[in-house]
């Protein structure tokens, strides 16, 4: 496998979209340059290594057909083992060639696929590329048959192999199987675009500028003047364009005295074997004088898109996208600065796995879990634990301002030279891939929680260097004595109190999660100290500015190994569940923003007398309000009054240094009896500034009234893998959730699509989420959901056409 390896954009993605038509659309946009075909549809797979499935005559008629984004094996959200998942399985596509591809050079590039991919075409060997979470490529242009069918063969293995990251030893999540990520064929000039980085400069003086890095591979030698062109934009809006002229890079080499091997994107000593032949050189086009460019930042997170164009005697040949923000963000001694301005980062870890299906989940769902963190619970960062997740979760954190700090594969363990070769390859994959994301404002450059390597986090560290000199870099620990080699001193500390930060630029990135696993059902007292532990390391960050902020453990819950975890495989270290609704500690985190995005009033706490040890003995309510009034109603019935029983203010006193404290009600000091009644009804009204802005009621009666069917989206499209998913509910009269319900809820699904999950789904804590794929067919899927009680919910989802794959 070439050392030019797939880089995965905004611009391919632009290009694939344009392919709407028909093939001889598809064969003019070939002729007339780069076009990206998306090869997701009509594979053929086996759960089971095939003798001879490489072969071209091979039989595939057996084998399911399958759309990728593909999981190896369907699973139950828990309660299973990872060996279910660790075994070797085989995919088949066959394809024909547009006419347009002829003399073009064909690449297939993969997005990802868990955990090593041993890859043919035509039955012939293209190599063995080790590693699930970053994308690779193989050119296919010598080996493809143009005027026949082509068949492409994969062979994954699955299982936990020692000789790649992040195995070894021992990992605290699964990491499942399949080609989890999308597929798609990329037809290039015989010199074409590799990549494109677009590093904005001075965005601070009011005179910012841009230097495009192209970087061309492919057939300098054929006639022709060669020139670049990089164009700026603001939507159609074109801000600044320039241009140059290329020179043929010499290809002279002394082969007795060859020279050192270097890093086509980096011009430093390669750390791993190139192909020094053919691989990329960087030109840059520089875009200067850019005037009134607006910044990207987290209320306004505006975006550019940077268009390249490549031209031979004139001709375009190739041309490329990708989009950037203009944004100076910068971890200092006195905090992380965006834009020049001092922001506390507050955020969560997020593991990109879902119940059922693994990791392949398609864009939509990847994007719903961005908008979960920013839109839902107010986090400013995100941390992709363990590992780069998909571009689509990067794409919507640029979308939506919500910061990025992105790590190799690896928990703990390293491993030998041929490893370690591997992970400082992994630096490379996953920086050329995404450093035009305005959102990433860290590269992780060391394996989470390892133990010191010198030599070896050298490299890492200057590798991302090399490539990206406009981003910091920093390195998961747990224990502070560890060597400093990176720029920020990230650092999970699951102590409390805090350890002082030991470096200028420090960063928490980890704590509570697994010191305090709480589930939706556990009681009040375990509701109340898990929310309350995430507030004290919040309020601890927020009294010294050297604490950039924190990350917390974590986002989700989501499933591990036997040697972690609960006893049903799951980690339930999230401040939401597997299926993303929330616990009270979500409360603590959506609670924190100011009040013009949204008035917050979460009570962290079930409103049940009994849920506790010896009766109920405080309520928390996590609010940015700054005065709460609490009511209470005699005996549940709305035919008395509510009466008011307390009036509280944030709890300042524990919590002085966070901006909107948690409220603290000691209910066993509230006499009901004065209400005529041991237990009913409360009531808490939210007020800023003495006006009541926000009311929240919670039933005393213990009964579960309502039955809620909630989509997230209401249209999918008809690509066979659109996907979204619908949460289901009992509540009490007043829309509050009955933890303490469990019952099994039926499914029916009519229309072009199927459902992912459980059928009967037995609720947990009185909720739950399946979530529908569309097909390949138009039309409306109607779902009905039965619960055995409270009656039937119904909803309607529609399936628009979708463009067919062209190949």
């Amino acid at each position: 496998m070439i050392r030019r390896d797939f880089i995965k954009t905004a611009g391919a993605v632009l290009a694939s979209t344009a392919l709407s038509g028909s093939s001889a659309l598809a064969e003019e946009q070939i002729a007339s340059g780069r076009v990206i075909l998306p090869m997701n549809r009509n594979w053929r797979y086996s759960p089971s290594k095939v003798a001879g499935a490489e072969a071209i005559g091979f039989d595939d008629s057996k084998f399911e057909p399958i759309i990728i984004p593909h999981t190896n094996i369907a699973l139950p959200w828990h309660n299973f083992d990872d060996k279910d998942y660790e075994f070797v399985s085989t995919y088949r596509r066959r394809f024909k060639m547009p006419q347009g591809a002829t003399g073009k050079r064909v690449f297939v590039d993969f997005e990802g696929a868990m955990t090593a991919s041993t890859v043919w075409i035509n039955g012939v060997l293209l190599g063995e590329y080790k590693g699930g979470f970053t994308p690779f490529s193989f050119e296919l242009t010598k080996h493809l048959r143009p005027q026949n069918e082509n068949v492409l063969t994969v062979q994954l293995d699955s299982t936990e192999r020692s000789d790649i990251p992040p195995f070894g030893y021992e990992i605290d999540y699964m990491t499942f199987g399949g080609i989890y990520r999308e597929v798609s064929l990329r037809v290039v000039p015989q010199l074409y675009i590799d990549n494109v980085f677009a590093q904005p400069k001075d965005v601070m003086t009011g005179n910012p500028s841009l230097n495009v890095n192209c970087f061309l591979a492919g057939d300098f030698a054929a006639g022709g003047s060669i020139s670049l062109e990089a164009e700026l934009r603001d939507g159609d809006k074109i801000i600044a364009k320039a241009s140059r002229t290329i020179q043929q890079p010499s290809s002279a080499v002394d082969s007795s005295n060859p020279p050192t091997p270097l890093d086509p994107y980096t011009d430093a000593p390669a750390y791993t074997t190139v192909e020094t032949a053919k691989d990329p050189v960087r030109y840059t086009v520089s875009l200067m004088h850019l005037g009134d460019i607006q910044l990207w930042n987290l209320d306004q997170p505006r975006l550019y898109t940077v268009h390249v164009r490549l031209s031979r005697a004139g001709q375009v040949i190739d041309q490329d996208t990708r989009r950037v923000g203009f944004r100076e963000a910068t971890f200092t001694d006195h905090g992380f600065s965006l834009n020049g301005k001092i922001i506390k980062l507050r955020g969560l870890d997020r593991h990109q796995t879902f119940p059922f299906v693994g990791q392949a989940m398609p864009a939509r769902v990847q994007c719903q879990d961005a908008d979960i963190l920013r839109k839902q619970l107010h986090c400013n960062i995100v941390r992709t634990s363990h590992y780069p997740q998909s571009r689509h979760f990067l794409d919507r954190c640029d979308e939506i301002g919500l910061l990025v700090l992105e790590e190799i594969p690896g928990w703990q363990h390293i491993g030998d030279e041929k490893w370690k070769q591997v992970a400082i390859d992994n630096v490379g994959r996953m920086i050329r891939r995404d450093w035009n994301h305005p959102s990433i404002i860290l590269w992780g450059v060391r394996i989470n929680e390892s133990l010191d390597d010198h030599d070896f986090y050298t490299r890492t560290n200057a590798l991302a260097h090399a490539l990206d000199d406009s981003r910091q870099t920093g390195g998961i620990r747990y224990f502070q004595e560890s060597e400093f080699l990176e720029d920020v001193f990230t650092m999970n500390d699951f102590g409390f109190p805090l350890k002082p930060p030991n470096h200028p630029r420090y960063l928490n990135t980890e704590f509570v999660g697994h010191t305090f696993p709480t589930k939706t059902t556990d009681d009040d007292e375990r509701q109340r100290e898990h929310t309350l532990r995430h507030a004290r390391i919040h309020n601890q960050l927020a009294s010294n500015p050297q604490y950039a902020g924190g990350i917390g453990w974590c986002a989700f819950d989501y499933n591990t190994h036997s040697n972690f975890g609960a006893g049903d495989r799951i980690c339930y270290h999230g401040v939401t569940d597997i299926f993303r609704e929330p616990k009270p500690a979500a409360g603590f985190y959506k609670s924190q923003c100011d009040p013009s995005e949204e008035v917050v009033l979460e009570p962290a706490f079930h409103w049940a007398r009994g849920d506790e040890s010896v009766g109920f003995t405080k309520a928390v309510f996590c609010s940015n309000c700054d005065h709460i009034k609490v009511f209470a109603r005699a005996n549940s019935d709305p035919a008395k009054p509510w009466v008011l029983v307390a009036e509280i203010d944030p709890d300042r006193t524990e919590f002085e240094h966070l901006k909107y404290p948690p409220f603290v009600l000691e209910v066993n000091k509230i006499d009901m009896k004065k209400l005529g009644a041991f237990w009913g009804d409360l009531r808490a009204d939210g007020f800023i500034n003495g006006k009541q802005v926000i009311s929240k009621s919670l039933s005393g009666r213990g009964v579960d009234e309502k039955f809620a069917l909630v989509p997230d989206d209401r249209e999918l499209h008809a690509d066979g893998a659109d996907t979204t998913r619908v949460v289901f509910r009992v509540t009490d009269e007043f829309g509050a959730m009955r933890t303490y319900a469990n019952d099994p809820i039926t499914f029916t699904l009519e229309g072009p699509g199927k459902l992912i999950g459980d059928n009967p789904f037995s609720l947990i804590g009185g909720t739950g989420a399946v979530w529908v794929r569309a097909g390949e067919e138009p039309g409306v899927l109607r779902l009905t959901a039965k619960h055995p009680r409270l009656g039937v919910q119904k909803i309607e989802i529609n399936v628009l056409s979708a463009p067919a794959e062209q190949i």
